[in-house]
């Protein structure tokens, strides 16, 4: 079926139709039209015309509900051929297009460079080279990578290649139907205002987009192919972190079909952890996640463990590792007395990576008052409790994303920065690059684990002693799944709702104040009365507190800035005393904890039914 101008006006007809029997949203239509009279758009005219002959209008919904949001770092979504609301080759050109665009008008240099890199999820090679192309059309020289690697790798080459920007295509932990455009600028770190609307403007405004043979600016030198140099050069870098030299350790690592074994395998390895063994049915790269329960390969999430349990006790695994499949981010579980493997959250491994640096490098007495460790608004206090312990300074005053832990170290000086840590299993040290690393947390982690091994430890018997010195602490999270454009909806009348008229007590817990990160207000509750300002940072997040029982309790509300939900904080903060009383603290916290995210999730249910 090829383009003609009948042809269009048939289609068009259509899509009013659908709109006025209700089939397509005015959103969809609008998208949906422009996609269809644009030339730049004319070589998917035959497959959404014929799409609309078929009358599959809630499958064109899907496809262009919305604009895929080139966000403060960049896009991600789920994948098509064509369509406005997903990642498609259009939308990847377009991304290229715009971060290209801007960064000429930016450097003011005709040919700045930039550097290119993929995971393994489906697509991912053919969107990275697409990537590659747009950015050498319009005079950048741009370096790609030979095949998959990590995300923090990536962040390390912009430096390490002194490049104006760099991309890595990647949905992170995200189901196999999606992929992701996440765009950095020269500092390594994900792009900051104002570079990120500088460059969602030139996004919006792609028309014809050039392009380059893929083979022929290899062979001219416009794209460079880089690897095992580049490789070498991170592993080296994050290997001069190290804080011990103890190897003694008998572990399980997976990369979740990811690309983990070119970053943190191969660190374990060049480090000496003769112990640590590859799990192979998790090795193959495969971005259909095939032995990952679920097929989501999340290390937040307890059951990706689960097939490694057997083959952890043949081994006499004391931890179990895993990343997820860009290896930006680690989880752990770890052997208990009983011979149970415990999962650990993201809260509770950055306490403990905390500790290990702060015990070890004072020790070393190369800590000043000076130094400082970084943590997000929804990541654990108990970090903060242990930075100040070892006199360091501690900067917990961040909007989630690592993008902001990398931004401080540049304000604050990165030659004292020890370690930045947020609740979604990310960490980093060391200054070689500027988004959170994998790869370091499982050189440190193992280092740890090793250290108490041989003390007769446990990850978890540290954790005890952590509580026992600065209080137990306990976090949790949810969230609310919303999907497509009434998820949409339903997530602003959500936040809303937790605004203007939010819940007065959760579990019988009276909420006493909220912090409001997006409107810059202290409001007391019940009656929800501003009693303060509340200075920067600037963002959709709400943090409310009260008191229960001598305990502390935070609950954090905000959507997600990469997947369609909303997502529920809680923190729980108690004196522990003895080590003889920290069973009880634990069952009670958790009962409390438990109750409170029942409480909360009915009133979130209720709440969206009366707005039904």
């Amino acid at each position: 079926m090829a383009y003609s101008e009948e042809k269009l006006r048939h289609a068009l007809q259509d899509v009013q139709q659908a709109v006025a029997s209700e089939h397509l949203s005015t959103a969809a239509a609008e998208n949906l039209t422009h996609w269809l009279k644009e030339p730049p758009y004319r070589r998917y005219f035959d497959d959404i015309a014929a799409t609309i002959d078929a009358g599959d209008f809630s499958t064109l919904e899907d496809l262009f509900w919305q604009q895929i949001p080139f966000g403060t770092g960049g896009r991600r979504g789920k994948m098509s051929e064509f369509g406005s609301a997903t990642m498609n080759a259009r939308t990847i050109a377009e991304s290229a297009h715009g971060l290209a665009v801007y960064c000429k008008q930016a450097t003011g240099s005709e040919q700045p460079r930039a550097v290119v890199a993929c995971d393994t999820r489906h697509r991912s090679l053919e969107f990275s080279r697409l990537t590659a192309t747009t950015l050498a059309a319009h005079g950048l020289k741009v370096y790609l990578f030979e095949s998959h690697r990590s995300t923090p790798l990536l962040s390390f080459a912009v430096r390490h290649l002194g490049c104006d920007v760099g991309v890595m295509l990647t949905a992170s932990h995200n189901p196999p139907s999606d992929n992701g455009f996440k765009a950095y600028w020269s500092t390594g770190g994900q792009v900051l205002p104002p570079h990120d609307a500088g460059i969602i403007e030139c996004v919006k405004s792609a028309g014809e987009i050039p392009e380059v043979d893929y083979e022929q600016a290899v062979e001219q030198g416009q794209i460079e192919i880089v690897g095992e140099a580049v490789d070498n050069a991170y592993i080296d870098s994050v290997l001069a972190q190290s804080l011990t030299a103890e190897r003694r350790l008998s572990a399980l690592y997976s990369p979740l079909h990811g690309v983990g074994a070119t970053n943190c395998f191969a660190i374990l390895q060049r480090a000496g952890f003769d112990g640590i063994e590859l799990f192979e049915p998790h090795s193959t790269p495969d971005g259909d996640f095939p032995n990952v329960p679920g097929h989501l390969p999340n290390p937040e999430r307890p059951q990706v463990f689960e097939p490694m349990f057997e083959r952890g006790a043949e081994i006499g695994a004391e931890v179990l590792l895993a990343s997820d499949p860009d290896a930006d981010r680690l989880g752990v579980c770890v052997r208990d007395r009983d011979g149970k493997y415990v999962h650990l959250t993201g809260n509770r491994i950055g306490a403990l990576l905390t500790d290990y640096v702060l015990r070890k490098r004072s020790a070393r007495g190369d800590l000043s008052p000076q130094h400082y460790v970084i943590e997000t608004l929804v990541t654990t206090p108990l970090v903060g409790d242990i930075a100040r312990s070892h006199n360091v300074r501690i900067i917990d005053d961040l909007l989630v994303g690592f993008k902001y832990i990398a931004q401080t170290m540049d304000a604050e000086g990165p030659d004292r920065f020890v370690f930045g840590t947020e609740e979604s299993l990310g960490y980093l040290a060391g200054q070689y690059a500027r988004d959170k690393d994998a790869g370091i947390a499982v050189l440190y982690l193992a280092e740890c684990a090793a250290e108490l091994s041989q003390e007769g430890k446990s990850l978890l018997d540290r954790l005890d002693e952590l509580y026992v010195e600065h209080g137990y602490y306990l976090e949790d999270q949810f969230s609310k799944i919303c999907e497509g454009s009434e998820g949409s909806r339903q997530i602003a009348a959500l936040m809303s709702a937790f605004r203007l008229t939010p819940p007065k007590e959760v579990a019988g817990v009276t909420l006493t104040r909220v912090r409001d990160f997006g409107q810059h207000e202290i409001r007391n509750l019940p009656v929800n009365e501003v009693v303060d300002e509340l200075p920067a940072p600037q963002g959709n997040l709400l943090i409310f507190e009260a008191e229960a029982d001598g305990r502390t309790l935070r609950i954090a509300v905000r959507p997600s800035g990469t997947e369609p939900k909303i997502k529920f904080y809680l923190f729980v903060q108690a004196d522990c005393g003895s080590a003889e009383d920290l069973p009880q603290v634990k069952a009670s916290t958790e009962k409390l904890v438990a109750d409170v995210e029942k409480s909360l999730g009915e009133w979130i249910d209720g709440t969206l039914a009366g707005q039904a």
